[in-house]
């Protein structure tokens, strides 16, 4: 029985061509993106969900609150350790500090390695709080002396290629050309997914020889460092509102003289480990992956889900549309002994075949997909890992939701058909019925509708940010970086000089960051007038005095620092509003207290934008290199072009690259970033919202498209022989077509109507994360509206036409 069954699905799918293509390809675009959506949200929930105790891990982070907003570290300051070591509330306490050597030497094979990621300086509690297994070396006397790490085994195999871990144990490394550190252990790399991503752990003793002994001797409460990490793992009793209230005592008893003259405030608090992938306050530990984003992965959710709704939507209007005509077989069925249950069934398994086929060409999709969504694929999903039983599983369950949400309505109207009422001819369409269809193509067309105002908006919104004048030069300007870790300013100014003699180069500043960049660096100031004292959080850009006219920023009064290590600030509009000043030439003169010193204003430069357009313009100045000798802020050479066509500027380039390389004979860290570049990458998640609208827009139109088509060709078909005594009568191709039109474009024009308000709300919501935004144009509105309309009046007229166009003779012919 269940082999007929299959065989009569098969032939009423083979004899429904038409219908039953729109149905696969409604299918599929639903269910592909639900594939790579789904396996995008399974990778991503699941890292670090395989240590031992993993929900009573957690890393110690820093939130801190000023008058001017809320910034977060998740660092912590090196005292606190010690602080909270007797707490019973924990059961471990590991930190840990970040600090990546310059270079490591392997003498015995003469093998040099530049600055190597993820090193930290640890002791044995760290692998007591994260479970390594040990392939070689004491697991005892973990890190308990100076000058010993332990490495994984892939940084094992970077560092002596050619042993077994085994033999690496006693091995010594050079660090930084004076340390020499024995390796005592080498631990397995986690095979799961993970956010703890480091190679190479050096005894926390050993930061005693290092730049940072100062810093481990005092462990002064009021410097928090991102580098200085604390993992705790909570006992099973712990008491999280007793752990909160012991890191408030802490942060009030350390509360320094400055925080309570400007306000501020700082707080320690718990992150979990599941949320380390996840908070883009605190971050990663290897940016270089980026950051998951939870809402990104909602947003992908809700696409998902609506594309796969849209498709189940013209599942279930062509089915129903079409009861009419397998009204015969059932009744024959029904009269031969067929039960109700036994039709439901048929008819489910006929959408099972269906939503199956549709599923084995999603599958091959999908690789496709994963290519075609890399901006938001996340690296290192590939699409093996739909071999993973859960996976598996997920998508056996979201075939059989999608066939019961597809199929069960329409086998219950076809299974309730009356075998005398059929048999006798006396079958008619219920109002109930056509009523369903319209909702859901009102349904079909909000949310395509919805799509498409939202890319419009998004779009304008993009194109309103990148357009918009960031108040400096960001065209025809690079950032030459020197090599990590270099400190000589004297070989940034010999570079200089040499690349003043090329003709192309129009101006050369060397400096910090750019204007706009992802770094900062902030102060508290204050200003005391008379009575009156203001204080205020400062932004400090270092630059030369070329920076201004390089940047090609507007000096508005005074004049700008004297030398590169004078005292001296330059500062914006917004510093001098705050302070008070009606005026730039006002403030010249006047001093601003800095950690104590009175530093005066010898220059005000115009506002521009630090950030992204999301916020609004900070208090900032441009001051010199002012700590040297000890060390140098300095860190660039900005260049701008005299031409700015490509040819000239891949010319130019080119020489500054081969000039580097005569400057900087000893390394290979060659850096070069485009002012523009970097501004384009403040907007990189709107691009990729831009990008998800514009796939959402075209396949959620397409979808509808098809679905109203296929309603189209029914309803025609139906009135085949209408259409004939009407042409016959005297009826012109354009009242045909404007009969057959009418009903379908008063439901796309319905469906206009919903989704205004709709789009209008979340564009608004969206919005409202931007400081500087464009407006909601009603001419947005009506061109999305008017683009829907032709087009559906388009998919429509092009079966209406052709019925129109048929000779009334073959139409009536039966008659």
């Amino acid at each position: 029985m269940i082999k007929n069954y299959i065989k009569i699905a098969w032939r009423n799918i083979m004899k429904q061509k038409v219908f039953s293509l729109i149905n696969v390809i409604g299918l599929t675009i639903g269910l592909s993106a639900s594939f790579v959506i789904g396996l995008m949200i399974f990778y991503d929930t699941t890292f670090d969900n395989f240590h031992n105790d993993g929900d009573r891990i957690y890393r110690v982070v820093t939130n801190f609150g000023s008058p001017d907003g809320d910034d977060y570290n998740s660092g912590v300051t090196l005292a606190l350790e010690d602080a909270i070591k007797e707490d019973l509330n924990f059961e471990i306490i590991s930190g840990f500090y970040i600090e990546r050597p310059a270079k490591v030497e392997n003498k015995d094979n003469n093998s040099e390695f530049k600055w190597p990621n993820f090193v930290v300086y640890t002791d044995k509690n760290y692998f007591e709080i994260f479970d390594y297994n040990f392939l070689a070396g004491d697991e005892v006397e973990v890190l308990s002396k100076p000058n010993t790490v332990i490495l994984t085994e892939k940084r094992a195999a970077d560092y002596f290629p050619e042993l077994k871990p085994a033999e690496v144990i006693g091995k010594t490394l050079v660090y930084n050309d004076s340390l020499q550190i024995t390796v005592t252990g080498i631990v397995e790399n986690f095979k799961q997914r993970t956010d703890v991503v480091f190679e190479e752990f050096i005894s926390r003793p050993t930061l005693l020889q290092t730049r940072l002994r100062q810093d481990v001797l005092n462990k002064n409460w009021n410097n928090t460092n991102s580098a200085s990490q604390l993992f705790v793992k909570v006992s099973e009793s712990a008491n999280f509102e007793t752990i909160q209230k012991r890191f408030d005592e802490l942060t009030l008893e350390h509360r320094s003289e400055d925080a309570k003259k400007y306000n501020n405030t700082r707080t320690f608090e718990l992150q979990p480990l599941s949320d380390i992938h996840f908070n883009e306050n605190y971050g990663i530990y290897d940016w270089s992956k980026g950051q998951a984003s939870k809402s990104l992965l909602t947003n992908l959710a809700l696409v998902a889900l609506f594309l796969l709704v849209l498709g189940c939507i013209n599942f279930i209007n062509l089915n129903t549309a079409q009861a009419s005509q397998r009204a015969k077989e059932i009744g024959i069925r029904k009269t031969l002994g067929s039960s109700r249950k036994q039709l439901i069934g048929q008819f489910m398994g006929e959408t099972f075949l269906l939503v199956f086929l549709s599923a084995i060409l999603s599958l091959l999709l999908s690789k496709w997909l994963i290519s075609v969504f890399s901006d938001f694929i996340p690296e290192g999903l590939e699409f093996e890992l739909f071999k993973s039983p859960i996976i598996i599983l997920g998508i056996i369950i979201l075939l059989l939701i999608v066939t019961i949400l597809s199929g069960f309505y329409p086998a219950l109207v076809l299974s309730k058909f009356n075998a005398v009422s059929v048999l006798q001819n006396r079958l008619s369409v219920g109002e109930n019925k056509v009523k369903l269809r319209k909702y859901l193509t009102v349904f079909q067309f909000t949310i395509a509708q919805v799509f498409i105002i939202a890319t419009l908006l998004v779009g304008k919104q993009i194109n309103f940010l990148l357009s918009k004048d960031m108040g400096f030069k960001t065209n025809a300007i690079v950032s030459v970086y020197s090599p990590r870790g270099e400190r000589e300013v004297s070989k940034k100014e010999i570079y200089a000089e040499k690349l003043r003699g090329i003709p192309e180069i129009k101006g050369i500043s060397i400096g910090g960051n750019p204007p706009a960049s992802f770094s900062t660096s902030t102060t508290n100031a204050s200003y005391v007038d008379g009575d009156k004292e203001v204080t205020s959080e400062l932004q400090f850009i270092h630059g030369d005095t070329n920076y201004l006219d390089v940047f090609e920023l507007n000096l508005l009064a005074g004049r700008v620092h004297r030398n590169d290590t004078v005292r001296e600030l330059v500062i914006n509009e917004t510093f001098g509003r705050i302070l008070g000043f009606q005026s730039p030439e006002e403030a010249i003169g006047k001093n601003v207290v800095l950690s104590g010193e009175n530093v005066p204003v010898v220059g005000v430069m115009s506002d521009f934008h630090q950030r992204s357009l999301k916020t609004g313009i900070e208090p900032m100045a441009l001051i010199g290199d002012w700590y040297r000798p000890r060390f140098s802020q300095f860190q660039a050479l900005h260049i701008s072009f005299k031409n700015e066509s490509s040819e000239g500027l891949k010319r130019t380039l080119n020489k500054i690259e081969n000039t580097y390389k005569t400057v900087y004979t000893e390394v290979d860290d060659y850096q070069l970033i485009f002012m523009d570049e970097t501004i384009q990458q403040f907007y990189s998640r709107e691009e990729k919202v831009s990008k998800l609208l514009n796939w959402a827009t075209g396949l959620s139109i397409l979808i509808s498209s098809l679905g109203l088509l296929g309603l189209v060709i029914y309803t025609t078909n139906r009135r085949v022989k209408e259409i004939g005594v009407r042409k016959v009568l005297g009826a012109s191709l354009l009242q045909i077509n404007t009969l057959l039109c009418k009903e379908f474009l008063i439901l796309v024009a319905i469906a206009f109507v919903v989704a205004v308000p709709i789009a209008w709300y979340g564009i608004s919501s969206w919005l409202q994360d931007f400081t500087y935004k464009t407006g909601i144009s009603f001419w947005v509105f009506l061109i999305s509206g008017s683009a829907m309309i032709l087009f559906a009046l388009i998919v429509i007229s092009a079966k209406t036409l052709h019925a129109a166009n048929t000779n009334p003779v073959n139409s009536l012919r039966s008659e």
